[in-house]
């Protein structure tokens, strides 16, 4: 089968037909360093896995607190060693199940979650003391982490036995996902008001996962995902500088969230190359001190916008090599995506899959047992200086825009994001890039997999619950505490302890996110073209 004569990474560079130090700008004999030490391409950690393995998580949420319960207690009895909570559409937008506007989209691609019963009801029998919990919502993160909070206090766990991760990233919710529901400005200091409130509250949670995942589904490239990540995380470090934040406090907490796609050693560099250059942005650009501010821990979940409804069980293979470029890159947790998403929500035996992909990766590949195994690679360290390269140049051009508020403001991160994915798929439909079962190697799809239904029923039942919680508690004090958070946004108070009393009174998601809409207003898309 003849190939094309030239050969390049998703983010334009040109593969050579050999890798070799004549054709390097790096010098091996100084450049690479040791892991665990500045810059930290080579890993955060001395020992990396051999100390201790990755995060196993499996992203699960759906319908109701009930079923996702079950599907927790079903995943930690199976090995994985950290929950990864999914939310549905109305949660994340800060919308009531009974809401209008959350017809027909409850308990769907995520769990519903009014008030603190649902709270309760979902991480029942779990010990939050014992376990790591990542929750991947954003414009409604602070309330979510209130009922995580008080969950806590009705566990009797203090505040710092909790582990684990809000991602809390709005601007990649502008640039690429858009479950937005303040302007950018009320968004951000939330945002800070975490990071403050958490630094002297909660110390061992990470107040914010900086999330190139989106930018990359949306259909950036490897270096664009780099760059627009970044680029939002120095907007975060901005803003929690000019509200008074030093930024040893906050930085040691902050955490990245990046995409795994299917370009081996691309992707390996891509992690090495984003661990190099946010080392060197907070030393030489914010001046921290402390090497844990420096260094970029980081979540990876392996490419849903890869996976095909057309052969779905070829998925689990790009799925292994996904997340085998993750570990190989350095990943400090990863979710592996199940062979059915392209079709539905996962089935808890395709669930088991995706996981087992992993413990098979940590325990029997040999991977695991070196750390930074493709270090010194002639391939990997140029494409790693490559991707660096590009990246930077991105940032400079957001620099000189004004920030990455302006550059959201402009279109610009969205504009390129768009054009990469339209070449890309170009690159599809000519057949110049091949998907295995889309536009080659297809077969006769003579059978199909199961796949998950919610019922329908669920939505009614999620509405009955939440107008039952309604009925049953203290009106006034609810509004009281609602009244209390209203004056509050006006202000400057940190607001997180009026959400906490909020929250344990039993107001719900969608009446705190209703009281700050009527302060600060809803965002609405600039069009971008």
């Amino acid at each position: 089968m003849e190939r094309r004569e030239k050969f390049f990474t998703s983010s334009g560079i040109e593969l050579p037909n050999d890798f070799n130090p004549t054709n390097s700008h790096f010098d091996y004999e100084t450049d690479l360093g040791n892991p665990g030490e500045f810059p930290y391409t080579r890993g955060i950690r001395r020992n990396m896995y051999r100390g201790r393995l990755w995060t196993m998580r499996q992203y699960a949420g759906f319908a109701t607190a009930e079923e996702s319960n079950k599907r927790y207690k079903y995943l930690l009895s199976q090995g994985t060693t950290g929950l990864s909570i999914a939310f549905d559409l109305p949660t994340q937008i800060g919308l009531d199940s009974d809401d209008p506007l959350a017809a027909g989209e409850v308990g769907k691609v995520g769990v519903a979650i009014d008030s603190l019963e649902d709270m309760l009801i979902l991480l029942d029998g779990i010990p939050l003391d014992q376990v790591s919990t990542s929750m991947t919502i954003n414009a409604t993160a602070a309330i979510l982490l209130c009922l995580y909070l008080a969950v806590a206090k009705r566990q009797g766990v203090s505040f710092d036995k909790l582990n684990g991760t809000i991602q809390n990233d709005i601007l990649k919710e502008y640039i690429a996902r858009g479950t937005y529901i303040y302007p950018p400005k009320p968004s951000l200091r939330l945002i800070t008001d975490t990071f403050a409130f958490c630094a002297r509250e909660v110390p061992n949670w990470n107040t914010i996962s900086i999330s190139g995942y989106h930018i990359r589904e949306a259909g950036a490239t490897a270096a664009q995902e780099i760059a627009f990540t970044l680029a939002d995380a120095i907007c975060y470090v901005e803003a929690a500088i000019s509200v008074g934040l030093k930024v040893d406090e906050f930085a040691p907490r902050l955490s990245f969230f990046f995409n795994a796609h299917n370009n081996l050693l691309e992707e390996v560099a891509k992690f090495r190359a984003a661990r190099r250059l946010w080392a060197k942005i907070m030393r030489d650009r914010f001046g921290a001190k402390n090497p844990k501010s420096m260094m970029l821990r980081f979540h990876t979940q392996t490419a849903g916008s890869t996976l095909t409804a057309q052969q779905p069980e070829v998925n689990i293979i790009r799925t292994t090599i996904q997340a085998l470029a993750a570990v190989l890159g350095g990943t400090q947790s990863l979710h592996t995506n199940s062979m059915d998403e392209a079709l539905s929500l996962p089935t808890e035996h395709a669930a088991r899959i995706a996981l087992r992909t992993q413990q098979v990766i940590a325990y029997e590949s040999g991977i695991a047992d070196v750390v930074d195994p493709l270090a010194g690679s002639y391939a990997i360290e140029e494409l790693t200086n490559q991707l660096e390269r590009l990246a930077t140049q991105y940032i400079q051009k957001i620099d000189e825009i004004g920030g990455m508020l302006k550059a959201i403001e402009i279109g610009y991160p969205q504009r390129e994001i768009q054009e990469a994915a339209y070449q890309y798929q170009k690159a599809v439909e000519s057949g110049e890039t091949i998907v295995v079962g889309v536009n080659k190697f297809q077969i006769e799809e003579d059978q199909t997999i199961p796949i998950m239904k919610i019922d329908p029923e669920i939505e009614k039942n999620q509405i009955e619950r939440l107008r039952a919680v309604r009925n049953r508690r203290d009106s006034a004090k609810v509004e009281q505490a609602l009244l209390k958070l209203e004056e509050a946004a006006k202000g400057t108070t940190n607001l997180l302890p009026i959400i906490l009393e909020c929250v344990e009174s039993y107001a719900t998601v969608g009446e705190i996110s209703n009281r700050l809409r009527k302060v600060w207003g809803e965002y609405h898309e600039t069009l971008t073209i």
